[in-house]
């Protein structure tokens, strides 16, 4: 009899949405059961043919939404939102971002007919104040069934040496979530794992390992595969490395490296 793994994760790919090729590498890697979830960019305009797309893939995986605070056009105004420092430094407008949050959150009902699985943030918004307070007021009437997951605060274990100094800031922005959250009644996975230096060549297949390694029981490990296409270069500078996260992540050898950490990959609220 086999013996079952010692350690289970979530392994979820970001930024589904974000272009068509991305999506398209993500759909792939959900239909051959090498991640556990997506989460979603609902604020594009064609944001209709990625939910259609996805709602057409065979396999069992969480569908979350990644709220996006930065640097694109608003669903709720049209105009273009700050980057990260400047919504970081004046992040107290509690109304806006409620309505940004909602303008997301209907989009990705009317396209699924449902609450996300779980929500997290794009360069990790989700723990900034005025998200959590609209987090516990607009779920705050959800029976526990239909309230999604939320990602909770980063962990320095399973961290490559050279990016601890990023994770501390993450850290910091997430201090109080997790207590937080789950006082408001939301169930929150983790810690988070998954970041690296993705401008270094061959860092996430070294990183990827450590992962596997060290990651704890339960982790949220974020990745963000994709194939390089016009859109993405338009809108990002996080683009080649998309597609060795991709490889990686599809390569034959994969699900043996799980098997042999005495890792499995979660794909249902548990």
């Amino acid at each position: 009899m086999t013996e079952p793994a010692a350690r289970s994760v979530w392994l979820i790919a970001d930024d589904y949405g974000f272009s068509p090729a991305v999506s398209e590498s993500i759909r792939v890697l959900l239909a051959n059961g090498r991640l556990s979830g997506t989460g979603c960019m609902t604020l594009f305009d064609d944001w209709r043919d990625h939910a259609a797309a996805l709602t057409a893939t065979s396999g069992s995986f969480a569908t979350g939404m990644h709220l996006t605070l930065t640097d694109f056009p608003a669903l709720s105004t049209g105009r273009k939102m700050p980057e990260l420092k400047r919504l970081l430094a004046s992040h107290d407008d509690d109304a806006a971002i409620a309505a940004e949050a909602d303008a997301q959150l209907d989009r990705f009902r009317e396209a699924f007919g449902r609450n996300p699985d779980f929500i997290d943030g794009h360069q990790h918004v989700h723990f900034l104040p005025p998200v959590r307070r609209w987090l516990a007021a607009r779920f705050a009437d959800a029976p526990a069934a239909e309230r999604p997951w939320l990602r909770g605060a980063p962990t320095l274990r399973a961290a490559p040496a050279l990016i601890k100094a990023k994770i501390v800031v993450a850290r910091l922005l997430a201090r109080g979530f997790d207590a937080e959250m789950r006082r408001h009644g939301f169930a929150v996975e983790g810690p988070l794992c998954g970041f690296y230096d993705w401008r270094r060549k061959g860092a996430f297949s070294r990183a990827l390992d450590l992962f596997i390694d060290r990651a704890p029981h339960g982790s949220v490990i974020m990745c963000h595969p994709g194939t390089v296409d016009d859109v993405l270069r338009s809108r990002d500078v996080f683009t080649d490395a998309r597609e060795e996260e991709r490889d990686a992540l599809a390569a034959d050898t994969f699900p043996a490296r799980l098997v042999a950490a005495g890792l499995s990959l979660r794909q249902a609220r548990s």
